[in-house]
């Protein structure tokens, strides 16, 4: 080894390092599938994240993955909100189940290594006790696909009204002891009711992949909460410095996705500048 290479300081690998986005961003309906991978391949995205289910033909999905070198890292059920797995019917919790285990082994196919997952929403018809049970036992029945997919499961934080601490959301994983069961950190999520670095704390490893989102403290106080995501990326009140070094402090470098409004090749270039100005800080 030579003086200058002993010497040289170790290359800085920045937490967000890959950024993808949700599928149903890409508003360009004259484009084919393989058209819209290469838009975002041209514009600097590294991936792209696929409902689950989908309409999009399977064989056309993977000839653009392979043919634009776009990824895509994970998909996100799209049943579990409207029969999610803490529902008082058992049909719908089972539907969500079997959502789930279709999603892993579909997610298999495309080469993603997460699905995301709502744990379970608590509100007038199902107490909070009751969805931490509830959760726990239809999540258990979800675990066997996920390993015999490979896939893992990542849960995210919604507002949901469910697990709304760091530390119990981290102790929810935990009581499964399971490798395919982790996080799916939604950033923006949380700035209503807390801190983003105090949950990248608490959930560490736990954490599989982050969401990117923004939140404005201001609008919500004065529009109502749901204004809140009503501010570009950069422009509201996420410390996205300081949200870097949380991860850099948990060994975090790995996929960021944006979910917010999306649109033409215009308005996705203008996300992935402002997303790549957020990582570099």
């Amino acid at each position: 080894m030579t003086e200058s290479a002993s010497n040289a300081s170790p290359v800085s690998v920045r937490p967000l390092a890959k950024i993808s986005l949700k599928w149903g961003m890409v508003e360009e309906p004259s484009l084919s599938v393989l058209e819209k991978f290469q838009l975002l391949r041209d514009l600097g995205y590294d991936g792209v994240e696929l409902d689950s289910p989908n309409d999009l033909p399977f064989d056309e999905v993977l000839n653009a993955r392979d043919k634009t070198g776009l990824d895509i890292p994970g998909l996100v059920n799209a049943v579990h909100w409207k029969r999610p797995l803490t529902d008082p019917d058992p049909s719908a919790r089972q539907a969500c189940v079997d959502s789930m285990v279709k999603a892993l082994h579909d997610a298999k196919l495309y080469g993603a290594t997460t699905v995301l997952l709502v744990p379970g929403v608590v509100n007038a018809g199902t107490s909070y006790k009751t969805a931490y049970a509830r959760a726990g036992e239809e999540i258990a029945k979800i675990l066997p696909a996920a390993e015999e997919s490979g896939v893992s499961i990542a849960l995210e934080n919604v507002w949901n009204d469910f697990l709304l601490s760091p530390l119990e959301a981290a102790d929810f994983v935990d009581r499964f002891n399971h490798p395919k069961l982790g996080w799916y950190f939604d950033v923006g999520n949380v700035l209503r009711y807390g801190r983003p670095t105090d949950w990248i704390e608490a959930l560490g490893k736990r954490i599989l992949k982050i969401d990117i989102k923004e939140y404005s403290l201001e609008k919500m106080n004065s529009e109502g909460p749901w204004k809140g995501f009503d501010v570009e990326l950069g422009e509201g009140d996420c410390d996205w410095a300081a949200v870097n070094k949380a991860l850099s402090d948990i060994g975090y470098s790995g996929w960021a996705s944006i979910e917010v409004p999306g649109g033409d090749r215009r308005r996705l270039a203008d996300l992935k500048k402002r997303v790549d100005r957020i990582a570099a800080l």
